[in-house]
């Protein structure tokens, strides 16, 4: 087979958008309501505070005894993951202590262990604690760095694509000493985050700037649909999954822009043609590119989650769902924008005219 897609191939990309859209909107809702009927996502240690203790044994072990074991401290209902191959017998324990010194922690649980597996059969590897005040710093930091970082590739976009670059800038800095105000006066980064990103879109949408509109759309969708996805799984969510979704979002503006590129390029040689077939030219146009690059790269992460270690694990499936759904946006998010906001420009064009020869009441 010479070509993996063929050069003359012409999907109905643009005619799929709406059955793409609602597909999207229930998947994030299911994502949403997973969140609300947990009470929260499953953080990790990283943002709920608490202590990790990484032991390994001289022996093969049961994970229910090491937390029968673990029974007489209070955190019999810590979470004990075995980490490298079972051969190694190293395991993680993640317990809501915080209020304790890291050694204390450790020598309790190290001393116990002893007790019932036998002296010198048990090491202690590694320990590392996390106040909650560090907790919620870090939590808070997450949003602003994934909200910054939204916006700075939405900045990017109206400059590379619409040559604007001084009223995106404008907008981000307007946007940014908003953020630090709201700051100052105490309101919650949970909600100031929302509150800015809604609003970073209805600028977007008011100055005119589509492209960048359709990326941070696009992105804001593959953020949710990882964080979604984590919270239907109540997979734990911790900064190495912030991590992934920082990676996810430069990814798929990668994907989006190499889209955005051949619409522009269409553009200007198809004159007088209809948008829809444009677009639709372009996308069908950099599908080969795009399988291509997001074959390869899914066969990296695959790699990970089946040969990674447990520490990695959650990194790579983030990135999995990541990398699945950038490919999934730039195509039915980003670029049906572009079409809505064409469409949105043809109607005043329409009406306008008719609004002009409306004969007036004497």
């Amino acid at each position: 087979m010479r070509y993996i897609i063929k050069p003359d191939v012409n999907i109905d990309f643009v005619g799929k958008r709406y059955l793409a859209f609602a597909f999207s909107i229930a998947l994030t809702l299911a994502g949403v309501l997973a969140i609300v009927f947990r009470g929260g996502l499953n953080m990790g240690i990283d943002f709920a505070g608490g202590t990790i203790i990484q032991v390994k044994f001289t022996e093969t072990v049961d994970i229910q005894k090491i937390r029968s074991a673990l029974e007489p401290l209070g955190v019999a209902s810590s979470a004990i993951q075995q980490i490298g191959s079972p051969t190694d017998q190293e395991y993680i324990i993640r317990t809501n202590i915080h209020e304790e010194t890291e050694t204390s922690v450790s020598e309790k649980i190290h001393s116990e262990l002893e007790r019932i597996f036998g002296k010198g059969k048990v090491e202690i590897r590694r320990v590392e604690m996390v106040g909650p005040k560090i907790g919620k710093d870090l939590r808070e930091k997450a949003l602003l760095t994934v909200y910054y970082s939204l916006l700075f590739m939405a900045v990017y976009i109206a400059g590379r694509f619409e040559s604007k670059w001084t009223k995106s800038i404008l907008i981000s800095a307007g946007l940014f000493g908003g953020l630090k105000l709201l700051e100052a006066m105490g309101i919650g980064y949970g909600i100031l985050s929302v509150v800015a990103l809604v609003v970073t879109i209805v600028l977007f949408w008011f100055f005119h700037l589509p492209y960048s509109l359709g990326a941070i759309l696009s992105l804001i969708h593959d953020v949710m649909m990882t964080v979604g996805i984590f919270a239907i799984l109540n997979k734990e969510f911790d900064l190495t999954v912030i991590a992934a979704i920082l990676t996810i979002i430069g990814y798929s503006l990668n994907d989006t822009i190499i889209v955005f590129d051949r619409i522009r390029e269409n553009i200007r040689k198809e004159r007088g043609v209809d948008f829809k077939t444009i677009v639709n030219n372009s996308v069908n146009q950099t599908l080969s590119r795009t399988i291509l690059t997001s074959g390869t790269t899914l066969i990296v992460v695959v790699a990970l989650l089946i040969f990674g270690s447990a520490v990695i694990k959650d990194f790579a499936f983030a990135l999995f769902i990541g990398v699945l759904t950038g490919t999934y946006s730039s195509i039915f998010i980003a670029v049906p924008v572009l079409i809505l906001y064409e469409e949105k420009l043809a109607a005043q064009k329409i009406k306008e005219p008719a609004l002009l020869n409306k004969p007036s009441r004497a």
